[in-house]
């Protein structure tokens, strides 16, 4: 395998919220997205999920309170943790998860995504 240039993997597509799986380790893809506006409020009944923002600001609402993330910040959400990605401004992440995980959870509607490699 090469190395990932995470900002030409980045570069190589404009859709918000449509992850691309960078890599693979074991049974969870390293996957990058970009952010704006409103994602589906959705949770992963049988999977944490890693945010790690590379740019921009990323907000993610939970019933607890939110946490919001800049560039080099990360956060893992819980299984089972009902959330809502948000940016305004636009962001730009990384995300492991099991490879399996569609990225809408347990809400199915029209941000789900199929999955993708670059």
């Amino acid at each position: 395998m090469e190395p990932v240039q995470l900002h030409e993997a980045l570069a190589s597509f404009s859709e918000p919220w449509s992850p691309r799986t960078i890599a693979t380790v074991n049974d969870y893809d390293v996957r990058v997205f970009k952010a704006q506006g409103e994602f589906t409020r959705h949770s992963h009944p049988d999977t944490d999920e890693l945010f790690l923002v590379l740019e921009g600001s990323l907000t993610i609402r939970m019933e607890d309170g939110d946490v919001t993330l800049g560039p080099g910040q990360l956060y893992v959400v819980p299984r089972g943790t009902v959330h809502q990605p948000f940016s305004e401004q636009g962001a730009s992440a990384l995300l492991l998860e099991l490879s399996a995980t569609v990225n809408t959870g347990d809400s199915p509607g029209a941000l789900t995504a199929v999955r993708r490699s670059l």
